[in-house]
């Protein structure tokens, strides 16, 4: 899979693509992760100014419209596959694990990263990208949204992780999207708190059982509109 990240800070990504499981998918080319300094197609090529002051008035600036398609087009001829494309946009859909798999059987995927106010909405009208939202809040940019994405969607990719069943069993990515149960490790006991026995009998079904169990109250207790009985044309 190819990432093209458009974005005004593409160094806010250095630290983050050289560390843990999405290095390690790099360096396998399991996945590859481009940045594009959208500045790079400023017209104003001496101060490399993209942004201009909304019409109508109002504070903050906008990313101007003629930038950001030069940019687009331009990065779309870079590589022979069609990207998806996907803008963060707090007034986006909402993000979720439906999604992010969604995403992961795609072959490449743009993710144009706003900053100020946001894009001139043209950007939208002429380039057509699924609006992106990662929570009800604001953030200063489309960068860390990014990453959430890129994460999320990347661990989904054959070969990422070591143990193909982890993601099946995370939180979200189940039919019935529980959240996960608890788990424990080592020491079998810590300050009274010990590991529940059910867990160290061997019974694999009776394990089963006691998960099913546990992420279904988990849920029921922190996030009971993810409940089947719960969801709105039961």
């Amino acid at each position: 899979m190819r990432f093209d990240i458009v974005t005004l800070f593409p160094a806010i990504f250095d630290g983050y693509l050289t560390q843990s499981l999405l290095d390690k998918a790099i360096q396998r080319k399991l996945v590859e992760i481009h940045r594009h300094d959208l500045r790079d197609w400023a017209a104003d090529t001496p101060h490399r100014k993209v942004d201009d002051r909304p019409f109508g008035g109002g504070p903050g600036m906008l990313i101007q419209v003629h930038t950001t398609v030069d940019c687009v087009e331009a990065v779309e001829t870079m590589d022979a596959k069609p990207a998806r494309r996907i803008l963060l946009s707090p007034g986006g859909k909402r993000f979720d694990q439906p999604l992010a798999e969604d995403l992961a059987t795609s072959d490449r995927i743009m993710l144009l990263c706003g900053r100020y106010e946001g894009f001139d909405q043209r950007v939208v009208d002429i380039l057509q990208p699924e609006e992106v939202s990662v929570g009800d809040f604001v953030l200063n940019g489309g960068e860390v949204a990014a990453m959430v994405i890129v994460d999320a969607v990347v661990r989904l990719l054959p070969g990422v992780l070591g143990d193909e069943n982890s993601c099946i069993e995370d939180s979200f990515s189940r039919g019935n999207r529980l959240l996960e149960f608890p788990q424990y490790t080592r020491p079998r006991e810590y300050r009274g708190h010990e590991v529940p026995s059910v867990l160290l009998g061997g019974d694999h079904k009776a394990i089963a059982d006691w998960r099913d169990a546990q992420s279904r109250e988990r849920t029921r207790q922190r996030r009971s509109d993810l409940l089947p009985e719960n969801k709105p044309n039961n």
